[in-house]
């Protein structure tokens, strides 16, 4: 997988955030644990990037993503006691809204922390899953 390496970077600066955190904490403390960890391990990223959300190559409006990380990877934050179908839904669009080939989504919200990988099965780089998924 192309972004493997790097979207496994991310998570292990999440596990570091958690298992120094915990859970317990509204989403914006974990979002600037997480900014400073990734700062130490040298990504580069910007913090709640305003994006262009396009519909049919038109501009519909704009959404604040959490993280937008190595100018590739975008990272949905949350703090629930439990991830939800919703919430993996949720970053999948925001996915294929942005024209993002994958995206993260992590929940420090539970006593584990909870990731999934979301990718968007239209980006021509993920031509492979929708060969494996028809």
């Amino acid at each position: 997988m192309r972004h493997e390496e790097l979207t496994g970077k991310i998570i292990g600066c999440a596990m570091k955030v958690h298992s120094t955190l915990g859970s317990g904490f509204q989403e914006v403390i974990y979002q600037r644990a997480l900014a400073i960890e990734m700062e130490l391990q040298g990504l580069s990223f910007q913090r709640e990037m305003e994006m262009t959300i396009f519909y049919e190559g038109f501009d519909i409006g704009t959404r604040r993503v959490d993280f937008f990380v190595e100018d590739t990877i975008m990272v949905e934050l949350k703090a629930l006691a439990k991830l939800e179908d919703l919430h993996l839904s949720q970053a999948m669009n925001y996915c294929e809204a942005y024209g993002l080939p994958i995206g993260l989504l992590i929940n420090f919200g539970g006593r584990s922390l909870e990731f999934k990988r979301v990718y968007n099965i239209n980006h021509p780089e993920n031509r492979e899953y929708k060969r494996i998924q028809n």
